[in-house]
């Protein structure tokens, strides 16, 4: 009998030093960190070109005119003057600022409860054309504002509130883009929540106002930051209700300034100070609630 010898087969494997894969790994978080650089280099450089006009608006409301003339760019003013503050303090600016403060509170509240309960009737109530005055909603929101510019002083006038803060108020209480947020918001609410509340007796508008709209947070902000920032930056309309020099809002009494009602001369540093005044309440309201805003943007993409 033949005894058979088997011979057992020895895998080789080669072995990676343990040096090589220490520079790979080097190169590695080496590529990372050059592309994590690069990105903040980048990101950087588009913050300073979106702050910069902003440093130049702020420095040159301290300049002279001649300065702001001959060295517009420049974050150094040369003299420092307060002049244009000075001239813009004593002026009609202050009533403008009340005005304007007045209007856009108005305003801002009346939009807020009118486009939500717009937003619930279309969302929640069942009634013979409904889908016909969403359709209409959504077809305001393609038209020009510009258009509704004559008819609208015209209705003014014939209302009798022209020349009024009620002119002024009245015709923004509503707008069909927050009416469209506010059902698209409603419509992601459980039914189930409103038929609980219905069958111990509540009614629609308690419905409504207790249990639905504190639920609505996101939207209800989103709407309030639109709102404000739209009344506060509104100009046609203004243009178009009202011509007494005391009903005048900011938009109205800078666009007069910027356009040389003040006087000969460029005026920069005097426009600066104005439109710089201007723009920080809505700067304030933006970054107070920005998180909130951003909520209750994306409502309608996740609708679908």
């Amino acid at each position: 009998m033949t005894d058979l010898q088997v011979t057992p087969e020895v895998t080789t494997t080669t072995a990676v030093p343990e040096t090589r894969k220490g520079d790979e790994g080097r190169l590695v978080h080496r590529s990372s960190r050059a592309r994590k650089i690069g990105a903040y280099a980048l990101l950087i450089a588009f913050a300073v070109i979106y702050i910069y006009p902003f440093v130049v608006q702020l420095v040159t409301s301290f300049k002279t005119d001649r300065d702001a003339v001959a060295n517009p760019l420049t974050v150094i003013p040369d003299p420092f003057s307060l002049t244009a503050w000075e001239r813009l303090l004593s002026s009609d600016y202050p009533l403008w600022f009340r005005n304007s403060v007045l209007v856009t509170l108005l305003v801002t509240v009346a939009r807020v409860f009118f486009d939500s309960l717009a937003g619930y009737a279309l969302a929640r109530l069942r009634f013979r054309g409904r889908d016909a005055v969403f359709t209409a909603i959504l077809a305001v929101m393609a038209v020009p504002g510009i258009v509704l510019l004559i008819p609208k002083f015209l209705v003014l006038n014939q209302l009798g509130i022209y020349n009024t803060y009620a002119g002024l108020v009245l015709p923004l209480i509503v707008d069909a883009a927050g009416v469209f947020i506010m059902k698209q918001f409603f419509e992601q609410i459980p039914i189930s929540v409103e038929e609980a509340a219905r069958i111990d007796g509540a009614g629609t508008f308690r419905i409504f106002w207790s249990i639905v709209l504190p639920m609505a947070k996101p939207a209800l902000i989103t709407i309030t930051i639109l709102s404000f920032q739209a009344s506060w930056n509104e100009l046609p309309h203004f243009i178009v209700a009202t011509n007494d020099p005391g009903l005048y809002t900011l938009t109205r009494g800078v666009a007069g300034l910027t356009s040389g009602g003040w006087g000969a001369g460029n005026q920069y540093p005097l426009s600066m100070a104005a439109a710089l005044l201007m723009t920080i309440p809505t700067a304030l309201i933006f970054a107070l609630f920005q998180r909130y805003f951003r909520q209750g943007a994306n409502v309608g993409a996740e609708k679908g």
